[in-house]
């Protein structure tokens, strides 16, 4: 399989970094965390490859190889996907999701639903999302607490942020830091070193969906799925997201944290395809 390295052009100039493994099979998008880039999906696609699909993965603005948008520019994260598939000729697709992926995935299957022809949905974010309307609190624990703060103050030293992010998103809060290492860990250094070099602000790119409400609408296959050493505060939104889908329960993936595709990717690529099953 041929691998392309790509730049889609977007309405106001910026060139969107995309990959893509071109097969003859169905196209299937992979949406990086907001603590990675597409290099995250590299193990994802090379697995899928004997498969036959046709994989792209693309790096978001501020991320990667893609530049952040300027002040002056207004966009949206979903207008961005569907000039991406545009520009590489693409109808429709399966779309996987990882964290703020999975709410862009979202928010583009309830605005585009004919582009969309499934979603892979992993440690989703979802627009809108809130305990207001739910039995439940977010209740945040010490243990994330504590790494929460390193990781989240500008002031902070670069390599100590991205310890504090790499023990949070790829390890997990309450497991050891260090607990996944190698390539693994030092490719989501490098991708945060950039993502901290470049700051884009996090809520750039809003489509102002109300994904939370709405996510019965969603009626393409879907599959939810989160790590179970995922920060404990949001393990209870993630099994709120799989009811209020009401395709199935969530699947719980063992022994993984937020970013499973880094650590074990043939794990998810059979999460995609058992989506390209049904």
């Amino acid at each position: 399989m041929t691998v392309e390295q790509l730049t889609v052009p977007m309405a106001d100039g910026t060139g969107i970094a995309a990959t893509r493994r071109r097969g003859a099979g169905q196209t299937v998008v992979l949406l990086h965390a907001g603590v990675a880039d597409r290099r995250a999906w590299e193990a994802v696609g090379e697995s899928l490859e004997a498969d036959g699909l046709d994989i792209v993965a693309y790096d978001r603005r501020g991320h990667g190889d893609t530049p952040a948008a300027d002040e002056s520019t207004t966009f949206t994260h979903v207008d961005d996907l569907v000039a991406v598939l545009d520009g590489l000729g693409i109808g429709r697709a399966v779309v996987v999701g990882n964290s703020m992926g999975g709410a862009l995935a979202l928010d583009a299957a309830l605005l585009h639903p004919s582009r969309i022809a499934g979603l892979v949905l992993i440690g989703a974010a979802v627009s809108g999302m809130t305990d207001d309307d739910t039995p439940f609190d977010w209740q945040l624990d010490p243990l994330t607490a504590a790494l929460l703060e390193p990781a989240e103050d500008p002031d902070a030293d670069t390599e100590a942020r991205i310890a504090a992010l790499a023990h949070l998103w790829l390890d997990g809060s309450g497991a050891p830091a260090g607990r996944v290492g190698g390539q693994p860990r030092e490719l989501f250094a490098t991708m945060n070193r950039r993502i901290l070099e470049v700051g884009a602000p996090e809520d750039a790119g809003d489509a102002g969906v109300d994904a939370w409400t709405r996510l019965g609408e969603v009626s393409v296959p879907t599959l939810c799925a989160w790590g179970d050493l995922d920060l404990p505060p949001d393990l209870p939104f993630y099994e709120e997201t799989a009811r209020r889908l009401a395709q199935g329960p969530g699947r719980v993936l063992p022994g993984v944290a937020h970013l499973p595709g880094l650590e074990q990717p043939e794990l998810v690529a059979d999460l995609v395809r058992e989506v390209l099953r049904r």
